[in-house]
């Protein structure tokens, strides 16, 4: 029996495989794929980030499968939703948990405190060194401290933070014709904002505990895999 290709697409934290713990059992049912960004590398140096670098990495690996779901996490967000305008025929459905889509939002107020708190840290990332940067990041997105920054993967992943682009610079339109499900934790009224913008626009929304991985909970992790496979079943019905 022919799989339907599932794309998970990271955030900002851990990447590939390991940014999906819940949902590693999809693969028991769909051909899942648990992607890397651009400059996302366990070895490697981090490299800038790129929008137009991952959307590619993303059309890709729906290409090979001719098609597929996709579920994306915070900053991945952003190119799930370029990839999905720009290759809606490769795209069957969008996931989109936590979603970093500050440009759709932008003149709501939820929206235009936060850019209001992280623009100034953004403007002199380069004058900071990577472990000052991610300390106040983390104080000012999370309001939490990081942990010890002591090995060569932290000190890796606080580089790569500091690399990031605002996320309210992305060129984001709304995806005609895509089931789009919105997964928030409830914590924090930034995405509640986003996803109450897309909810407008047709998106289905969904709350589950978990703050700002609510796929990690259990809850959350049935509602990604319920809509996934109602999509599916709904596609199957009408290829039939």
């Amino acid at each position: 029996m022919h799989k339907q290709r599932v794309v998970f697409v990271h955030g900002l934290g851990s990447f590939g495989a390991a940014a999906w713990p819940k949902q590693h059992g999809m693969a028991l049912a769909y051909d899942a794929l648990f992607l890397r960004r651009h400059g996302f590398d366990a070895r490697a140096e981090p490299l800038a980030s790129d929008v137009a670098a991952d959307v590619a990495i993303l059309v890709n690996a729906l290409k090979d499968a001719g098609g597929g779901h996709v579920v994306a996490h915070e900053q991945g967000a952003i190119s799930a939703m370029v990839a999905a305008v720009e290759r809606p025929d490769l795209v069957y459905s969008l996931s989109l948990v936590e979603p970093a889509c500050l440009s759709l939002t932008a003149e709501l107020p939820a929206t235009a405190s936060h850019r209001a708190l992280m623009e100034p840290l953004f403007e002199v990332r380069t004058q900071l060194n990577d472990v000052d940067y991610q300390r106040e990041y983390f104080r000012r997105a999370f309001s939490a401290e990081t942990g010890e920054v002591d090995t060569p993967e932290a000190l890796r992943a606080a580089r790569r933070l500091r690399l990031q682009a605002p996320p309210w610079e992305a060129p984001l339109h709304i995806v005609p014709g895509v089931p789009t499900l919105v997964l928030t934790g409830g914590w924090e009224p930034l995405y509640e904002e986003i996803a109450g913008y897309l909810r407008e626009t047709g998106a289905l929304h969904r709350v589950a505990a978990g703050g700002h991985r609510p796929q990690d909970s259990i809850d959350g992790d049935r509602v990604i895999r319920s809509f996934v496979a109602d999509v599916g079943r709904a596609m199957s019905v009408q290829a039939s």
